[in-house]
């Protein structure tokens, strides 16, 4: 592992309940994240960065409903629900039903020592 992925990884580890709302599975999957991306997804969740979270998650679901637009896609709608996740009690339980699947069906999106670039 380089310099900057050990720094990132002692982060994580510091600030997952502060970052993760409590649940460490979502610090994983940022940390495996590229690093400018990382960096973003960290910053939104946060707990002082509310009033940009909520803004945020509410477009990205925006664009993924407008996902036959050319620019927009589907990706960005799980992305906005996640977000929204942290703020709206309702999407937590759904947000934890999705996490207890990734460690069911992949957990291997959950390992830190495991290779980005041969994952599918």
């Amino acid at each position: 592992m380089s310099t900057v992925s050990n720094e990132r990884a002692r982060q994580t580890e510091g600030t997952t309940g502060q970052i993760a709302g409590g649940d460490p599975r979502l610090a994983k999957l940022v940390d495996r994240l590229p690093p400018r991306m990382a960096d973003a997804v960290t910053y939104l969740l946060k707990p002082s960065s509310r009033w940009v979270r909520i803004p945020s998650g509410a477009l990205l679901v925006v664009g993924g409903v407008l996902a036959f637009l050319p620019v927009l896609g589907v990706w960005m709608l799980p992305l906005g629900l996640a977000l929204l996740a942290e703020d709206v009690p309702a999407l937590r339980s759904s947000r934890s039903r999705v996490f207890d699947w990734i460690e069911r069906r992949k957990p291997h999106w959950l390992d830190p020592s495991a290779s980005k670039n041969d994952q599918t």
